[in-house]
Parts: structure tokens; sequence; C-alpha cells
């Protein structure tokens, strides 16, 4: 059995595309329908004349008006919305050069102006079909136009020029194949070279526009008047809290800038040189830096934002503080305790004493106290210093709430006369987030643990109310502790989470700073939220499960 080439099974391969073909097969068919439509008018100009000089009038008009026929009902075949294929563009050029050499014959001869179509219609198939098949057409036009000039000269006696006029014609037929032949083949590779050019810059552009959206770093494009023309993900979840990845360029758009954003984008616009302040877009937003510069150096129309979360920077330089301060704690730990011990020990002494009145009892309860609060700073500096890093797992937000208020009210209820009142609430449909459940948990009891005895202290009740809920974009979780105590003074609130800042005469000042520490480890992030409402509430708001780095 013979092998069948690739050539044979794929004849149209360097044709046009079937759209664009089946454009240029009308535009040819429209060609074919005027002409046809003109070759029947001539019928009615000089008839007499015709008969006297044409061979054969009779089929000369029948062919005629069968070419129109034949036009008109392929036009109007194709406007009901008939795609043309291969073989019905084959078929008609090859219908045309038999039928305008049969009115060739029927007419005057080789020497009518009905040649010139010929070549018209040879050189529209090299122009559809630039393949082998388009020599076909011009090898068969020339066969045709030597044969009815042949029959010319030997039967009705004509001038053998008529040989050499066919031979002429045969050999513009073969030129107009090659050379649009060889026309719409580069016009096809320069299309393709093109088209393929045009694929890989949009490839580019989509792993560009990927790139962008997943980038750490905030990216926002603003024109002179501020309005955000495009921001990726990062922008929005760090100025809006709100992260959308395939449609953030849209849902960007109409927002407004925040009001210290807006403020050093002024102050950038009249000092390039300027640098802005960080700051933060909202309370529950990390603090963030931005720079600026234009796009269009010339024109100056478009502003290019680059938005770095400083929460980054300031937990490595954090970090850097923790680990000297740990070093010092561990290389002192040893000389500070022994002497604390002391003290604590003698006290103790002391203590069981029966000859101390009321006035030494209350001043070893001040030693006794302070020793006690000296040895949690240690053991809490060195608890940060020898901190572990996260072992994150994906976690229901739910059920993980649930079973963390049940264990903690069992410690509670051994460690206190009144049985404190927490109240769970959780939104429908919480998306899942990723933590370390242990490093989570002990920043949870510290915010309970604060939150009840401010709330007792102010109402004289241990109770606290838990919330989780999503943010707006619903894809990250966040759990809210609110408790009913005399909240924070406005002067303080920006200071809440520095290390060794307290208002109560007993703490350390390290409880806060180590739960921030301990979320921003778990790439989440706890906040002080203002919402004007009674006491205080503590948010940590976890970072999407799937953007994790």
């Amino acid at each position: 059995m013979a092998k069948t080439s690739t050539t044979d099974l794929q004849p149209y391969a360097d044709a046009p595309p079937a759209s664009q073909r089946g454009r240029l097969f009308r535009i040819y068919n429209h060609y074919r329908v005027v002409v046809s439509v003109i070759l029947v008018a001539l019928l009615f100009v000089d008839p007499i004349n015709f008969d006297s000089r044409f061979r054969a009038m009779d089929y000369y008009q029948a062919g005629v008006i069968s070419y129109l026929a034949i036009n008109g009902f392929l036009a109007m075949v194709m406007l009901a919305g008939f795609q043309p294929r291969s073989r019905h563009i084959t078929i008609s050029i090859l219908m045309d050069i038999l039928i305008l050499h049969g009115l060739l014959l029927t007419s005057t001869g080789i020497t009518n102006g009905l040649a010139n179509l010929v070549i018209v219609s040879v050189a529209a198939g090299n122009i559809l079909t630039p393949t082998r098949i388009g020599t076909f057409y011009a090898a068969l036009a020339a066969i045709c136009s030597l044969s009815i000039s042949s029959w010319s000269v030997m039967v009705f006696g004509d001038s053998a020029d008529e040989i050499v006029r066919a031979g002429s014609l045969g050999i513009l037929y073969f030129a107009a194949a090659f050379i649009l032949q060889y026309i719409s083949r580069r016009m096809l590779r320069s299309e393709a070279l093109a088209s393929s050019r045009a694929r890989s810059i949009a490839e580019l552009e989509q792993i560009n526009r990927q790139i962008i959206q997943r980038m750490r770093t905030g990216i926002l494009v603003l024109d002179r008047f501020g309005h955000i023309r495009l921001a990726n993900a990062a922008a929005e979840e760090l100025l809006f809290g709100i992260a959308s990845e395939e449609a953030s360029h849209q849902t960007s758009r109409g927002r407004t800038l925040p009001q210290p954003l807006r403020m050093g984008l002024e102050a950038w616009l009249k000092d390039p040189s300027r640098r802005t302040e960080p700051f933060q877009a909202t309370p529950t937003s990390p603090m963030v830096q931005v720079n600026f510069t234009q796009l269009d150096q010339d024109r100056g129309d478009q502003i290019l934002v680059f938005i770095d979360d400083m929460s980054k920077v300031t937990q490595q330089a954090q970090q850097m503080k923790l680990a000297s301060l740990g070093r010092l704690t561990a290389g002192i730990a040893h000389e500070i305790r022994n002497p604390l011990g002391a003290i604590s020990h003698a006290s103790q002494l002391m203590g069981e004493s029966p000859n101390l009145d009321q006035g030494d009892r209350k001043m070893l309860d001040i030693i006794e106290r302070h020793s006690r609060r000296v040895n949690g700073i240690i053991e809490n500096v060195l608890d940060l210093s020898r901190r572990r890093a996260a072992n994150s797992d994906l976690i229901d937000i739910s059920h993980w709430l649930s079973a963390f208020r049940d264990d903690y009210l069992q410690t509670q209820d051994n460690d206190h006369h009144q049985p404190p009142h927490i109240e769970l609430r959780t939104a429908a449909n919480l998306p899942q987030a990723r933590f370390d459940v242990s490093q989570i948990e002990q920043v949870m009891v510290n915010l309970c643990d604060n939150g009840l005895r401010y709330s007792e202290q102010a109402t004289g009740e241990r109770k606290i109310v838990i919330y989780a809920g999503a943010t707006a974009d619903g894809e990250r979780a966040f759990v809210d502790v609110r408790d009913f105590g005399p909240g924070i003074a406005p002067e303080h609130r920006t200071s809440v989470f520095e290390p060794f800042f307290t208002t109560d005469k007993s703490g350390t000042g390290l409880g806060l700073y180590l739960a921030r520490e301990l979320c921003e480890a778990n790439q989440a992030h706890l906040s002080l939220v203002d919402d004007n409402q009674p006491g205080c509430c503590f948010r940590i708001t976890f970072a999407h499960h799937g953007r994790m780095i």
C-alpha cells in the first residue's frame, strides 16, 4: 500500500485562514456578478453586429445568461450565511476558466477581450489557494487558450498569429500564478509571524499581569488627580483590606485614596524629592511606606506608586532588638535570678514569723509581688528570643474557636471563683485560614485574659465576646475579641503594642507585644479596632490561605 504524504493530506496548508479565504471569495464572487451583468447587458447593445461577427451567437447568449445565473445563485447562497470551503473555491475557479474559454470559443476566438478575464480568474485562484493547484489553474487556462486558437486556425482558417497570442496568454497565466503565489506566501508567512509575535506578546502580558498581581509589594497607577487606573491585589489588601486577584483592576476603579496617601501624593507633586512618611490606611491595616514615580517622563500624566508593607521591616528590626535583648537577658539571668530567688525566699521566711504587724506584711506582699513581676519579665523576654518558627496548618475557624472556648473555660473555672461568660459568634461561610494553632491559641489566651480582667474591673462581670467573620472580599477570616472594660485612652492607642508599655502596675508590658509578634510570625495582623463601641476590640486578621509565602 502506498504511503500518503503530508502534503496530500493538507493541500491547503499555505492557504489563507478559512475566515479570510471566505471574505476574499465573497469579494471575487461580487466581481463575477458584475462581469456577468455587464456581459448580459452587452447583448442588447448591438445584437445585429454580434450575429455577424460571433461564431455561435445562440450558444454565446446561453453561456452568458447561465454564467450570470450561477454567479447570482452563489451570491444569494453566501448572503444567506453559507461558508465556502476549499473544494467550493476550487470548483468555482475551474468553472470560471472553462466558461470563459467556452465564451471565447463561441464568440470571436482568442482575440476577444474576454481572454483578459481569464487572467483575472487565474490570479484570483492563486490568491485564494497559493499552492500547486494554482499552477494547475494556469496550465488549464493555457491549454484551453491554445486549444481554441488551434481550432480557429484549422477550422475557420484564422491567422497563425492567434496561436502566438494564445502562447503569450499562457505565459501571462503562469507569470501571474508564480508571482501571486510568491507574494501570497510571503504575506501569509508575515501574517503568521505577526500572529505568533502577537500571541507571544499577549502571553508575556498575561505573565506580567500575574506576576504583578501576586507581588507582595503593592502597585498603583494613578493620574495626576489621584484617580486609580490600576491596582494589584497587594495594593488592594494593604490600602483597602480587599484583595481580588482576578478583578482588582476593576474593583479599584472609583475608589477614593486613603487620606494619608492623598496627602503624600499632593506633597510629592509639589516636591518630588520629598519622602512620604509611613502610615496606616485603616486602623486594622499594617504600616506601609509609599514611593512615587512618573510612568511617562515627557507627559507626566500617570504616576506609579509602590506600596511596601513596613511590618516585615519592623518585625526584622524588633527581632534584632529582641535577639540582642535576649542575649543580654540570657547572660545576666543567672545573676538576676540568684539574688531575686534569695529575696523571694527571705520574704517567704519572714512571712512565717508570728511577730509581724500589718504594715510589715504589706511590705512583704509588695516584695513578693514585684519579685514575681521581675521574674515574669525575664521569662517573657527569654521566650521572645527563643521563639520557634510557625508550623502552619489549614484550620476551620468555626470548629477551632468552639474547641478553644471549651478548653479555655475549663482552665478559668479552676482558677477563679466567678465563672467567666464568653459569647461566641461566627459568621456563615467563613474562609479557612492557615496558622500555627499553638501560637495563635497563645495570642487568644492573652487577649481573653486581658478582656475578662478589664471587664470585671469596669462592670464586675467577667465577660467577653468572640466574633469570627470574613473581610469585605470574603477571602480572609478575622477574629475579634471584645471586652466591656474602660477602654484605652486615645493617647495610648498607638502604644499598646510597644514592648514594656502597660497601664497595669502589675503587668510586664510584653503581653500584647508578644501577641502581635506571634501573629506576624503566622502572617496574620493583630490590631486595635476603633469602632466607637464600649470597651476594647482586638482583631486578628489572617492572611489568605492560598497567598501565604
